[in-house]
Order: C-alpha cells, then sequence, then structure tokens
C-alpha cells in the first residue's frame, strides 16, 4: 500500500501589543479585574460607534511586510455574525473579502537529527493577514453550574495569519509557530506569549495517498503551547491513519487537544456548516493605506500610515540576527539558533564575549553547556540567572589565562550559581583553585613530600 500523506495548515491569532482596543479606547491589560476594562463599545450599548486604532494597523502592516506580503493599499471590514455568550455585538468585526495583507511566506529551520547538527530550510505560504476584534472570555463555574462572561478581553486587536497547508508534521508546524512567534517579538508587533492568551493556534490537518485528492480535515483548535502543537498535530495524523485502515471515515469536525491525556478529542462537528452571514461592515469606510509615490502632497502625516516609511524602520529579524551572529563569532548556525530561540541569550553571549579574551567558539560551549542547563535545571529564564554575564566573563579570563583547570573552572561555576556575591577569584582564592605557575614553588612541594617519605623513596630506589 502507498504510504499517506499528512498535510497541515495554521490559522494562528496574534494579538496586537497595543495600549487600547482595536475600536475602542479601553485599555489592554492581561489578568486585570474581570470586566474592568469595557467600554459601551465593547459591551455594545446601542448606538455606539467603532474609531480604528492606528497602532493596530501599523503592527499588521509591519508584520505583513516582515512575512514578505503584499500589502493592499485599499482593504475592507466585515461583520461576521453568530451567537455567543461572550461575543456581546452578536458578530465579530473582521476582514473577510480584502484583508490588509496577502500572499507572503516565512521560513524556517528545523534539525534533522537528534543530534541538532544538521538544519533544514523549508517555506510556507501565508495567504494573508487581517485585522479582527478578540471575542470576551466566558468563565464556566461548575460548581455552582453557570457561565460568566469576562469582556475585558472583547474587542481587543487581533492580526489572523492564515497559512497556506504546506506542511506535514507537527515538528515542522511548532518550528514554524516559533519563527513567527519570534518575528513578531522582534517587531514589537505582538509579545506572542501562548501562556498569556497572545498567540492562539489553530491547526487543520488531513491524510492522503500521493496522487490522490486531499483527504477530509479535522480542525484542532486553541492550541496554547508550541509543545502542545506538535504533539496534537502527530497524534491527530496517526488518528486518521488509523481510523482509513481500519476501514472508518474522517468527519469534518473541530477538536480539541487534551494536553493531559496527550490526545485530540471532538468539540462539534462542522457538517451543518455555519452560515456567519458575512456583510460589509457599514460603520467603517475602507482602509486606505499610502507608500511614498501615492502619498498625495497636501496630505497630514499623522492622518495616513505611509508603508514604506514602515518598511524602512523595520528591524533586523531573527533570520539576519543569526547570520551575523555567525559572521560575526564563526559560530555554527545551529548555536546561532539557540542563541536567538532563548529569549535574553545572544545578549548574554555577546556581553561575555566582550569582557574574555576566551575565543567565541569557546564561550558558546560555556553558555550552551554550562549556562543553560542549569537555567533549564532549575526552570529559570537568562534574566534571572544568578551568574552574570560579568561574572562569567572574568571566570573564564581566569581558565583562559591558564589560572584555574577547566575542572576548577566548573567547581567555581557551581559556587557562582549559588548566588553569594563573590567573584570568580576570591571563590578561587578560597576554595585554593588555582593552578601553580612558579617553577621554584612547584619544586618545592616536590621535594617536600620526598622529604616527608624518605623510607618510600629509599625503598623505590632500591626496587
Amino acid at each position: 500500500l502507498a504510504p499517506w500523506v499528512p498535510v497541515v495548515g495554521l490559522e494562528i491569532h496574534a494579538q496586537i501589543s497595543s495600549n487600547s482596543k482595536l475600536f475602542s479606547g479601553s485599555q489592554v491589560q492581561f489578568a486585570a479585574p474581570p470586566n474592568s476594562l469595557v467600554s459601551f463599545f465593547d459591551a455594545s450599548l446601542p448606538g455606539t460607534l467603532p474609531v480604528l486604532n492606528r497602532r493596530c494597523v501599523e503592527a499588521a502592516v509591519m508584520t505583513g511586510l516582515a512575512l514578505n506580503c503584499s500589502i493592499n493599499k485599499k482593504s475592507l471590514f466585515d461583520r461576521k455574525h453568530y451567537f455567543y455568550a461572550d461575543l456581546p455585538a452578536g458578530y465579530q468585526i473582521t476582514q473577510q473579502r480584502v484583508p490588509i495583507a496577502v500572499n507572503g511566506c516565512l521560513s524556517y529551520s528545523l534539525c534533522i537529527d537528534s543530534k541538532m547538527s544538521q538544519m533544514v530550510t523549508k517555506t510556507v505560504r501565508i495567504k494573508q493577514i487581517q485585522l479582527e476584534q478578540d471575542s470576551g472570555k466566558s468563565l464556566h463555574d461548575d460548581t455552582r453550574s453557570q457561565t460568566l462572561v469576562d469582556l475585558n478581553r472583547a474587542g481587543v486587536g487581533l492580526m489572523e495569519v492564515v497559512m497556506e497547508p504546506d506542511m506535514c508534521c507537527g515538528e515542522e508546524a511548532a518550528a514554524a509557530v516559533r519563527e513567527l512567534q519570534l518575528i513578531l517579538q522582534t517587531l514589537g508587533s505582538s509579545q506572542a506569549v501562548m501562556a498569556e492568551g497572545q498567540l492562539r493556534v489553530d491547526a487543520n490537518v488531513s491524510v492522503h495517498h500521493p496522487g490522490e485528492p486531499y483527504g477530509v480535515r479535522t480542525e484542532v483548535k486553541n492550541i496554547n503551547s508550541i509543545r502542545f502543537l506538535a504533539k496534537a498535530i502527530d497524534y491527530e495524523i496517526q488518528r486518521q491513519i488509523e481510523e482509513l485502515e481500519n476501514g472508518g471515515t474522517i468527519l469534518n469536525e473541530t477538536r480539541a487537544f487534551d494536553s493531559k491525556l496527550g490526545c485530540t478529542v471532538p468539540m462539534r462537528d462542522k457538517e451543518g456548516k455555519q452560515d456567519y452571514r458575512f456583510m460589509p461592515e457599514p460603520n467603517l469606510p475602507p482602509l486606505i493605506l499610502y507608500d511614498t509615490k501615492s502619498l498625495p502632497a497636501n496630505m497630514n502625516h499623522q492622518q495616513v500610515i505611509n508603508i514604506d516609511w514602515i518598511h524602512e524602520r523595520l528591524p533586523d529579524l531573527p533570520s539576519v540576527k543569526r547570520k551575523k551572529l555567525v559572521e560575526k563569532y564563526g559560530i555554527l548556525p545551529e548555536h546561532s539558533f539557540t542563541l536567538l530561540n532563548e529569549d535574553g541569550l545572544a545578549e548574554f553571549f555577546e556581553s561575555v564575549v566582550k569582557r574574555t579574551q576566551m575565543k567565541p567558539k569557546k564561550v558558546i560551549g560555556w553558555i550552551l553547556n554550562d549556562l543553560l542547563s542549569y537555567l533549564k535545571q532549575h526552570s529559570l529564564t537568562v534574566k534571572e540567572s544568578p551568574v552574570s554575564s560579568f561574572l562569567l566573563g572574568d571566570l573564564l579570563n581566569l581558565l583562559e589565562k591558564k589560572e584555574i583547570s577547566s575542572t576548577a573552572a566548573k567547581q567555581v561555576f557551581a559556587e557562582l550559581w549559588k548566588g553569594e556575591g563573590k567573584t570568580p577569584l576570591e571563590i578561587v582564592k578560597e576554595q585554593k583553585l588555582g593552578l601553580l605557575q612558579d617553577q621554584k614553588e612547584l619544586e618545592q612541594i616536590c621535594q617536600a613530600v620526598i622529604d616527608g617519605q624518605e623510607n618510600e623513596v629509599i625503598m623505590m630506589m632500591l626496587g
């Protein structure tokens, strides 16, 4: 039998990093007291009107440019109707017909062997990026069997990034989302912290035989960690293959990933496909953007968004940063991935290199093998490390000048980790870990040992 070909496509909702919501002046803040950040518009009181937040539009343009998209100079807003307790208006304002950005691509890399030594680079096409509002949050209180609604999140600006089905396993999807997360954080367009719901992933999964049309797909909703994303997709691929091989059929349904059980479970079927009754949003005009060529002469710059102006101010993206690290320090490409994947680690590494005479290739070993494994063991971030880049730099200098052995250096590192405020040199002196450099001193020690063991020395000479 021909093997099965899995197909994976992702839809990702990234919460825009902005002080206020997409269409209202309410503040955006995680874990604020319930319903404390709700304007009349968010609660959908009659007569309230949306006012578009400029910052959210700029963040979407910036993200679109970073993902190699075409930015539409004219995009439109639509209403998507559905009934849910935490959607007070009974519709969501989104972009269905003409979104803000289209036809992009994202390159990501992954290791093809367990030793992390061989990287391959792949590309996933980005179909579109659209602006839309988030819904509120329903909190199900089982003890009192009631549902409470918190509208703090209602109306918060989201960018929905829709990827084409170009991936084939959980590992690829996880690598692509991690790269997207790094890009968003580098741009500052989203903080993209998955644990706080700022990046939520829906995965569409199907399997088919080569040369045949795509199979029926299922959607796994709202996956909130990169590790769970890989597990959910791989589980779903296996489940579908087993189902089909046992003569079953795949339902076009929405499933959820149960992280405790490590499997996907049905949520609702999509058979009676929901009619969202899309219609143009009557209270918002088309969104018009300009570039330098199309910018009218008498236009006030505060009133318009200039795509070229945003393009010129894009920071170095992760791929460029990695390249620079490899070229500047002669480190391996896979090491540059680890440096960027851990928040603050690249800066830490560069600061150690500045402070020490040790070659960057040797410094990277200490950063990845010692510092990182200690941090992982104690579940700490780079910023929480008890060993600062200054202390590590000083320690590596002692090692480089051959004042201590590498075994002693590891002992000193373990002492520094205790965070008692001692310098590497103080620890070396206290614990007498220094290597002897003085030939005379060495000779005296040897002589003293021989003098103290006269009988043994005579026996050996006679032996």
